[in-house]
Formats: C-alpha cells, sequence, structure tokens
C-alpha cells in the first residue's frame, strides 16, 4: 500500500461516515431489510416522528446511547487523532457519526454535521445552547426540560433537516489540499457532494473502506481495507 505524502503546506480535510463506527461495534445507519435496530427510519428520524411520538425517539436514542457508552475508539480513531496532532490547525475532521468516539480518541478539530448523541437541545427551538447530556431516558416524563419549559429533543439532523456547520466544512473544504474520507457510502448528501467540491479546488482525494462508495469515480485513489487496518499507515508526513 503506498503512503499518502503531507507536505507542510498541505492541508488536511477528513470525512467519516458510519464505517469507522461499525469497526467499533456500532451499528451502521440501516440494515438490509431498511430498518434501524428493527425501527422504520421514519418512526424514529424525522421531525414528524418526534410530533406523532417523542417518547418512541427518545427511547430508541436512549438505546443508541447505551450501546456508544459500550463502544471504544478503534484504531482509525486513533490513527486520525494522531494525524491531528502532527497537523495542528492544517487539520479538519468532519463526521457524519453522532458518537463521540473521535472525541475520545483525542480528535479536536473537529465539527459533527449530523449531530451529537450525547448532547440534547429544546424542542422548541427557543435558543437557548444545547447542553451536554448521557442520560437514558425509559418515558418521555423522564426527560429534562429546557429552561422555557419545552421537553430537550435529541440534538441530532434528522431527515429534512439541515446539517450542521456548512458554512465552516465549505470553507475548509475550500482550503483543502488532501481529502480523505473514510468509511461512507457515497449516497447520502450533501456529504458525498464533499469529494467533488474538493476536486474542484484542485485537492487530491483518497477513499478508504471495505468497499468502493458509489462516487468512487470522483476519486484519486480508492484504497480498499477496514479503515483500523488501513489508516495507521498511511500517512507520511513531511
Amino acid at each position: 500500500m503506498e503512503s499518502i505524502e503531507i507536505g507542510a503546506k498541505d492541508r488536511v480535510f477528513v470525512l467519516t461516515g458510519a464505517g469507522i463506527s461499525a469497526e467499533s461495534g456500532l451499528a451502521t445507519f440501516r440494515d438490509s431489510d431498511g430498518l434501524w435496530a428493527g425501527h422504520r427510519v421514519e418512526d424514529v428520524c424525522t421531525p414528524q416522528a418526534w410530533d406523532r411520538n417523542a417518547e418512541l425517539v427518545w427511547q430508541f436514542y436512549s438505546a443508541r446511547r447505551e450501546n456508544a457508552e459500550k463502544a471504544e475508539p478503534n484504531a482509525a480513531h486513533v490513527a486520525l487523532a494522531e494525524l491531528e496532532k502532527q497537523l495542528g490547525d492544517c487539520f479538519f475532521l468532519c463526521t457524519q457519526n453522532v458518537d463521540d468516539l473521535h472525541e475520545r480518541a483525542g480528535s479536536r478539530r473537529m465539527v459533527h454535521m449530523h449531530g451529537e448523541l450525547f448532547v440534547s437541545r429544546c424542542s422548541h427551538e427557543c435558543g437557548s445552547v444545547p447542553v451536554a447530556d448521557r442520560a437514558v431516558y425509559a418515558d418521555l416524563a423522564s426527560v429534562e426540560k429546557c429552561a422555557c419549559g419545552a421537553v430537550l429533543r435529541p440534538h441530532i439532523v434528522w431527515f429534512g433537516e439541515t446539517p450542521m456547520e456548512m458554512e465552516r466544512i465549505s470553507a475548509e473544504i475550500s482550503k483543502a489540499t488532501v481529502m480523505v474520507v473514510v468509511g461512507t457510502s457515497g449516497s447520502v448528501y450533501p456529504a458525498a457532494n464533499f469529494v467533488h467540491w474538493a476536486r474542484q479546488a484542485g485537492a487530491q482525494a483518497v477513499y478508504v473502506g471495505p468497499e468502493a462508495p458509489l462516487n468512487a469515480s470522483a476519486f484519486t485513489q480508492v484504497v480498499l481495507g477496514k479503515a483500523g487496518m488501513v489508516l495507521p499507515g498511511l500517512f507520511k508526513t513531511l
């Protein structure tokens, strides 16, 4: 496997998806039958689902919290955190994942474009700041309330909602000379377009994952293999 050389003038943008968390034992978004942990996505991952049955939504995300608490960062998370330590402000990580495995591995210069599992926010969007929340809720009555009186909701981007930090993400992509995409299907937008934006700006783009993504033709290099095996030896800083 040929290493990726990163020079003093390079800026690296990394996008990670469900595949990197799957190597830590967390389920990817959908199973082959279209269900996620036995639920229809429409019943637990949309604003309409929240309006219909907020308790079910919280039970679903409480179960995700329990699973994520048990998971540990893998070698791929650690490799990216180590790369950040070497590159400093020339490194930026954007993850589609809502777990905190990157942070627990040591990543700091990063954003969660689809929200964070261990954060909650006001369901009425009153302008209050999202709060750290690792609680597991058995029913809606036990869910914390915002100062405005509204029940808190998961700080998650549901279908039909706008991904977070898009202005910052776009700015970082425009400055990148190297894009590394790890464990994504290339089917979820706008993330699937990031490689196209990076290539238009002149960056080289490398994909790492066990299977080629749907947008594989946009990459300058596709490295097939588990991220935990590939990433630790992939980068050579000059």
